[in-house]
């Protein structure tokens, strides 16, 4: 198979590389319009972006005119939370994924409690386990697409996560997004120890 991205249609392309480039991590996106109301979105196009400053990035589909509810209360407030979705929160994370109708809370219909933050705003999903507080950074513009980056002002993690004070990929349970409806919880995991290299010889020291 050959795919010239030049031929194809951009709904095509999304469907393939939603397939291709996986699993994906989910921002659940919480936030909180000017006049209060709160929102709640997942989006696969996320990742960790710098540690100084802590910075996180995600990409909302830009629709002219018509900004996504995320987008435009990040814009009004310039704050946000990202939540981990937890094996046990698929079925709710995947409720607020729907159409809603513009201003919406998804955390009624996903029976979800909105919890006050520690440093923004915009609340947090109680029952995840793991939250990152952000304040918007800046935006980037790109292709159909709005990449948001926020800086990172408070994490909260639930003490039963850690172990030897880290986070604990077994004990988060996070869920990945693959393409269409299937989602990848995490199941077998390995550990692979980095060669050690010296810089200088090329040669291995351990």
């Amino acid at each position: 198979m050959l795919l010239d991205p030049a031929t194809v249609s951009a709904t095509e392309l999304y469907r393939f590389l939603t397939c291709a480039v996986v699993p994906r991590p989910i921002a659940w996106v919480s936030t909180r319009a000017a006049d209060g109301t709160p929102n709640l979105a997942p989006f696969s196009y996320f990742t960790p972006l710098s540690s100084a400053p802590p910075l996180v990035g995600f990409a909302i589909q830009d629709r002219e005119g018509d900004p996504k509810d995320t987008l435009r209360n990040i814009r009004e407030t310039g704050e946000f939370v990202v939540n981990v979705v937890s094996e046990p929160l698929l079925e709710a994370m995947v409720t607020c994924a729907g159409d809603w109708p513009r201003g919406t809370s998804e955390f009624g219909p996903a029976g979800l409690t909105p919890a006050p933050a520690e440093r923004v705003g915009a609340p947090r999903v109680l029952e995840s386990p793991l939250q990152l507080e952000c304040r918007l950074h800046r935006e980037v513009p790109l292709g159909n697409c709005v990449f948001v980056i926020g800086e990172i002002v408070a994490v909260r993690a639930d003490d039963a996560l850690l172990t030897d004070g880290r986070v604990d990929p077994l004990k988060l349970r996070p869920v990945g997004r693959l393409g269409g409806e299937l989602y990848a919880p995490l199941r077998e995991v390995t550990s692979m120890p980095r060669p050690r290299v010296s810089r200088a010889t090329g040669e291995r020291t351990g």
